[in-house]
């Protein structure tokens, strides 16, 4: 139909900041986020849209189907996206599309809230899909049915299960208030090479223990003291700017997702002081899998 690109191409050009959204939400990579709405566009682009009442409603459909395969097939995979930087955008690419900037991913998980971003990746598609359609951008639970080919009530309890996990519930702890601000302090100190801060919140007997795919190294290593376990924390910073703290197993801990994947968390035990005593830096798959990773409150 002679101008029907043209016509689509403006309308997904005007929903494209709701869509973005959408995607980022559902998939936590800002990379597959712009593949998943190249993929809807090209999508859109070919379909007879002639009979759709809600052009907006239906591309949100569109690229939803598209993040859930991509979640399922990242599930079956289990492998890293290849992110070289390389512009791999077909010449039919939707105008006005970019490449994924390192910066805007930072703003972007930060605006979200990292935190979120790291539980959201512990969830499964099917459960992500419905919380993040439903809770976040009001799309009504028949209409998210139909995506996953369930019925409105199962939909309602796989968002009501993601829910729980996003809110989590605590161990109980009478000193939770000050281990919280312990472990914020120690981000915040991460974050920003604050040495003599993070010295501060450390026990003089600390330990540090990671396994080997933390660095790598051929085995797990052990850092005792503070100083040395204050060097290794600042060789983190990188990393924590996609680090949020979290429920880890009920206790407080931090995790670091990037990309959208749960890579590194971190456990504390803590001194009757509220001084951290030990640190355990988790990054092998098989230990993370293993943890019960949920929000706070």
């Amino acid at each position: 139909m002679p101008g029907r690109s043209d016509a689509m191409a403006e309308r997904f050009e005007q929903d494209r900041p709701r869509l973005r959204a959408v995607a980022y939400r559902i998939l936590g990579s800002l990379g597959e986020t712009d593949d998943a709405l190249q993929d809807a566009w090209l999508r859109a682009d070919r379909a007879d849209t002639s009979g759709v009442e809600n052009p907006s409603g239906w591309l949100t459909t569109v690229v939803a189907r598209v993040c859930l395969n991509m979640l399922r097939a990242r599930d079956t995979r289990r492998e890293d996206p290849l992110d070289d930087g390389t512009d791999r955008r077909p010449a039919t690419a939707l105008p006005g599309a970019r490449t994924a900037d390192p910066a805007e991913e930072v703003q972007l998980a930060d605006e979200v809230g990292i935190a979120l971003l790291i539980v959201m990746d512990t969830l499964g598609p099917a459960e992500r899909l419905a919380f993040v359609l439903h809770d976040m951008f009001d799309v009504p639970f028949d209409d998210i049915a139909a995506m996953l080919d369930k019925t409105p009530a199962a939909t309602r309890q796989l968002a009501s299960r993601a829910r729980r996990r996003v809110r989590g519930v605590p161990a109980p702890d009478a000193d939770a208030p000050r281990r919280r601000r312990a472990v914020d302090a120690y981000l915040a100190a991460t974050r920003g090479g604050d040495f003599d801060a993070l010295v501060a919140l450390l026990h003089p007997d600390v330990v540090l223990r990671a396994d080997a795919a933390v660095v790598p190294t051929p085995g797990p290593i052990e850092i005792t003291g503070v100083e040395p376990v204050a060097r290794g924390a600042m060789a983190s910073m990188a990393r924590a700017r996609f680090t949020g703290v979290l429920l880890v197993d009920g206790r407080l801990g931090l995790a670091m997702a990037e990309n959208g994947r749960l890579r590194v968390v971190l456990r504390f035990t803590f001194a009757d002081d509220g001084l951290i005593t030990g640190i355990d830096v988790i990054a092998e798959p098989g230990r993370l899998s293993t943890l019960d990773i949920s929000g706070i409150g």
